[in-house]
């Protein structure tokens, strides 16, 4: 699981206007509960009509749900920005 696999993921989900995925791991190798994996913290972007009319919470629960998989195999942590 990579940039790519998220990004894919999102976007056929989503359909956003932007989305923008980054990998932050590097950022976070220090970190006790970090699987040092190298794939493992991501920062993404988002801006959807989707999501537009959900609260952030919820909107950023169907973020997770469509990363559910890669949350059980990997995936440490995600920040995520909604755009409006």
């Amino acid at each position: 699981m990579d940039e790519s696999t998220i990004y894919k993921k999102l976007y056929n989900k989503f359909k956003p206007s932007v989305l923008k995925v980054e990998n932050e791991s590097h950022l976070h190798a220090h970190h006790a509960q970090s699987p040092k994996s190298g794939n493992s913290h991501f920062s993404i972007t988002i801006k959807s009509s989707f999501l537009k009319n959900l609260s952030r919470v919820d909107a950023q629960r169907k973020i997770y749900e469509v990363l559910a998989v890669e949350m059980k195999t990997g995936l440490h942590a995600l920040r995520i920005k909604i755009l409006s």
